[in-house]
């Protein structure tokens, strides 16, 4: 059970929303909206009051720029920020469906000019507390009113995650607009509210803490994660644990990450597997795959390093995708950039199309 009550929000309303969840053994997740207003304490007031008068309350609402924080209802039951989909109630989807309305704009994303506080890593914390991991399902957030953006009715009912109210089927918004979704993250930090030193030097050293990612540690003391990796071996941003010292070492520059292509992977693919064994195509980008897999425990190191994506190298990756959630055709077949992306994150390399 995670958080129920965010001990550092305000209450609004009478403290009961929804009810309970319609799906409770699918996974946790998260919908971020905007309020389509400006921000600041008039603000907080009149759009807090006007979402109980039209009862459309969310669970929480955040004022990006002063970092004050309010819970209409209790976490673990439904809040009635969303449309439903036909007969789905959507607000009722997963162990818990947290729903957040930032005061700010779609067209003006917030995390431009936000100024995330302790409030803010209060609210990542009771998120983070229900297993909501840090990913977003269904990929890219609307730009735009008339721009793409998945609504995958799938993805909705079966991943959890981070979602933005334009992913949400059976809804036609596009907010919260074109948010950096490595800020969201990044400004949630540990556990810890204390900063750390903005440019330490080298072999200062920093404990990890509940919730820390080495991505949200290098925007708490202004060093690329990459030179925090290069110094303790630390593979990626996964594979800190509680309590772990990190030695750090200043850098104005992280090292360059290599590049895989979709698009050279599955031209291996389809290339290798029927050819005679060792064939390669793009060895190159391939190894850096196997590499990854073999991080993972997912593949033997006897194929791991021979750049050929032969049958076991394609039955690694396909339990990858697994391992991260997908599930039926998703879970097998070419390699799509957005299950690359999640294998680029956790072992240091960039994926392209």
């Amino acid at each position: 059970m995670g958080e129920i009550w965010i001990k550092e929000a305000e209450r609004l309303g009478k403290g009961t929303i929804g009810g309970a969840m319609d799906s409770p053994s699918a996974p946790g997740r998260v919908v971020w909206h905007t309020t389509e207003s400006g921000h600041g304490d008039a603000s907080f007031k009149n759009v807090g009051q006007y979402l109980i008068n039209v009862s459309a309350e969310p669970h929480i609402l955040y004022d990006p720029t002063t970092d004050r924080l309010a819970q209409y209802g209790p976490l673990n039951q439904s809040a009635r920020a969303l449309r439903n989909d036909g007969l789905t109630r959507t607000n009722r989807t997963g162990r818990v469906c947290i729903q957040i309305e930032i005061l700010a704009r779609a067209a003006t994303p917030f995390t431009g000019y936000w100024k995330p506080g302790k409030n803010f890593k209060a609210l990542m914390r009771a998120i983070r507390s229900w297993g909501i991991p840090d990913v977003w399902p269904a990929g890219a957030l609307a730009s735009s009113y008339g721009s793409g953006s998945s609504r995958n009715r799938t993805t909705w009912a079966t991943k959890g995650g981070h979602y933005g109210h334009c992913n949400i089927p059976g809804n036609d918004h596009w907010d919260p607009g074109a948010i950096s979704k490595p800020a969201i993250f990044a400004a949630a930090g540990g556990s810890d509210d204390k900063p750390a030193p903005s440019k330490p030097s080298t072999g200062s050293t920093y404990t990890v803490k509940a919730g820390d990612t080495l991505s949200g540690i290098g925007a708490k003391t202004g060093i690329k994660w990459q030179t925090i990796a290069s110094v303790n071996g630390i593979k990626s941003p996964y594979t800190i644990k509680v309590g772990q010292i990190l030695k750090l070492k200043a850098s104005s520059s992280a090292p360059a990450k290599p590049t895989v292509s979709v698009a050279r992977l599955n031209a291996a693919r389809k290339a290798d597997i029927p050819a005679a064994t060792g064939h390669t195509t793009y060895p190159a980008d391939v190894k850096i795959v196997e590499a990854a897999l073999k991080a993972e425990g997912l593949l033997a190191a006897t194929y791991a390093a021979d750049g050929s994506w032969g049958t076991k190298t394609d039955t690694a990756y396909d339990a990858f995708r697994r391992k991260m959630g997908y599930t039926g055709s998703a879970a097998t077949g070419s390699v799509g950039l957005e299950s690359l992306k999640k294998l680029a994150a956790r072992h240091g390399f960039t994926a392209k199309a």
